[in-house]
């Protein structure tokens, strides 16, 4: 039976875990996917699951602990990508029928510093078409649901993310993967706040 309380620990927690043996990545895993069987099918918030490939990716963390390796900073953490965001391997829609059997061959840049630093790819969430609309429904998937009120839509930015965070389907990553493997949502506010800066300046009479 697997241990849905990991799925409500935060990244460090279950990184510490990890690196204690107090858990395995096999374990957490499991844990992940068995909140998704139970859940998603009323939510709709992962619409690519790929847990073969992610079994053999938490299988080979555990090795690695084992062997006492140094690990990454997310090792063994399971990760849910947007799907606009190519995955090699894993089907991207882009929330749309003209992809529908896409497969990408390579990463996205943000997806290969999550797998540097050891993440595993779990799954694929859902989208509005082309990431366009403020709703996330789409032709391929349909619409991903309010997990407090599934006759509501989860709205809002990050709306299939909040869906999953709202079920606790996985870890508190956002933090350590701002600092640690993109650093690219401070460069991209800071200069958003600087072009407001100007043109409030310009407007001022």
């Amino acid at each position: 039976m697997a241990d849905e309380s990991l799925t409500r620990k935060t990244a460090r927690e279950l990184a510490a875990m990890i690196k204690a043996r107090a858990v395995s990545p096999v374990e957490v895993l499991d844990a992940h996917l068995a909140v998704i069987a139970r859940v998603n099918p009323k939510l709709n918030a992962i619409v690519t699951l790929a847990a073969e490939q992610a079994k053999e990716q938490a299988r080979a963390v555990e090795a690695a602990v084992m062997r006492g390796e140094r690990l990454g900073a997310l090792a063994g953490l399971p990760v849910a990508i947007k799907d606009v965001t190519p995955t090699a391997g894993i089907r991207t829609t882009f929330g749309s029928p003209l992809y529908k059997d896409h497969v990408p061959e390579e990463d996205a840049e943000a997806v290969r510093r999550l797998k540097a630093a050891g993440a595993i790819v779990l799954a694929k969430t859902n989208t509005p078409e082309f990431a366009t609309g403020a709703n996330t429904v789409n032709a391929v998937f349909g619409a991903t649901r309010n997990p407090w009120n599934p006759a509501l839509s989860p709205a809002e930015f990050r709306r299939r993310s909040a869906a999953s965070w709202g079920y606790g389907r996985r870890p508190a990553l956002r933090p350590i993967i701002r600092r640690r493997c993109c650093g690219m949502r401070a460069k991209c506010t800071a200069r958003w706040r600087a072009r407001r800066r100007t043109r409030r300046s310009c407007s001022t009479p």
